[in-house]
């Protein structure tokens, strides 16, 4: 027999604007032009090799990916990344589920980031109508559509609504395709789910995003530069949610895994920023190189000459390039250094606060270029 499920039903969901909230994007955003705290002498050397490397990454029209937690977007860095993706110095960008669903969040709102505890022991956290549903719904229409986790909200920010297909054109699909093609059909058949279980109208559903010029998401959409979203099932608030369908979000999410994956693939004489992503950051990577040398070998070829830099709060005095530190060591129990010191090429540390590392990077970039 099955397991008894929870309904998520029965659960009440809130108004979005009813929730307070810590964050207001409008007074808590980091200003592309704004001073960073000056990083430690070492620190800033390892910044300004990187800019370096990005430089010559970018003049050989090489991969520069930068990866970076929920935290980045929390601390209002969307314009900072805007300003990497409209200047050509970001190829790729991604981010989990949290960092998702703020960026959203600001875009929509302007607000973001409640108080978990106080939430949790009122029964509301997460329980956010807006949230759930959009999100969830654009996902499922970005499935339908053919587009990844992240370009499905980004898309949904920068057109500020989603396109409805009716159930009957969705069914006539389904009958359609059932035995050509039974990926697209499945993509069908959750997006039917959907619309039948909410009784949704077909066409142009406006959804208005008055702070999308604070959104990473919708610049990295307009600009045509993957923003992947790597989420993991019941992280994030909007699987409380009864729109929330994970098929879709799983085909969704392996489209993003699998660009994401090939942007690893080029990454020969390219750069990879890791920002404050201790979790998901080295772990799709590590697969993802592995896949990608698995082919280039078959080529007669490796993926070597990649550059490594990886960025957090915690303080590491191992010297990376020395390999990994013995078990006895504190800093081998920086999971995500010890993961990322595994993959080859040239890999360096900084111990930084995201948006002063951030800051300096992007005006080291865009020195002398205004």
């Amino acid at each position: 027999m099955p397991y008894p499920q929870l309904n998520r039903f029965d659960v009440q969901m809130q108004p979005l604007a009813a929730r307070p909230n810590k964050k207001r994007i409008e007074q808590d955003h980091v200003a592309p032009h704004a001073q960073p705290r000056p990083l430690s002498p070492a620190a800033a050397q390892v910044v300004a090799d990187t800019a370096e490397r990005i430089r010559a990454a970018r003049a050989r029209q090489r991969p520069v990916m930068l990866t970076f937690g929920a935290h980045a977007i929390k601390n209002g860095l969307g314009p900072v990344l805007r300003q990497l993706v409209q200047g050509g110095w970001l190829t790729h960008l991604a981010t989990n589920g949290a960092g998702i669903i703020h960026d959203w969040e600001f875009a929509y709102q302007g607000q973001s980031c409640e108080d978990v505890a106080a939430m949790v022991r009122e029964g509301r956290f997460g329980n956010w109508e807006e949230t759930g549903f959009f999100i969830n719904l654009a996902i499922v229409v970005g499935a339908y559509e053919g587009r990844g986790y992240g370009e499905s909200v980004g898309a949904m920010i920068s057109r500020d609504g989603l396109n409805l297909p009716s159930a009957a054109q969705l069914e006539a699909e389904i009958g359609a395709q059932a035995s050509a093609d039974p990926a697209q059909t499945a993509a069908a058949a959750d997006l039917l789910t959907v619309v039948r279980r909410f009784a949704l109208a077909p066409g142009w559903r406006p959804i208005p995003h008055p702070w999308k010029p604070y959104s990473i998401q919708a610049a990295a959409h307009d600009a045509g530069v993957p923003l992947t979203g790597h989420p993991m099932i019941g992280h994030d608030i909007i699987y409380n949610h009864p729109m929330n369908l994970c098929a879709a979000i799983g085909r969704a999410a392996e489209r993003d895994f699998l660009t994401f994956a090939e942007s690893v693939s080029r990454l020969e004489d390219g750069v990879y920023l890791s920002i404050g992503s201790a979790v998901m950051s080295p772990m799709v990577f590590e697969k993802s190189l592995s896949m990608a040398q698995n082919l280039a070998l078959q080529r007669g070829q490796r993926i070597e000459r990649h550059f490594l830099l990886i960025s957090d709060l915690a303080e590491s005095n191992w010297d990376w390039s020395q390999g990994e530190p013995p078990e006895d060591n504190p800093s081998y129990y920086l999971r995500y250094n010890k993961s990322f010191s595994r993959m080859g090429g040239t890999m360096r540390y900084v111990q930084a606060d995201n948006r002063d590392l951030l800051l300096t990077l992007l005006h080291l970039l865009t020195a002398g270029t205004a």
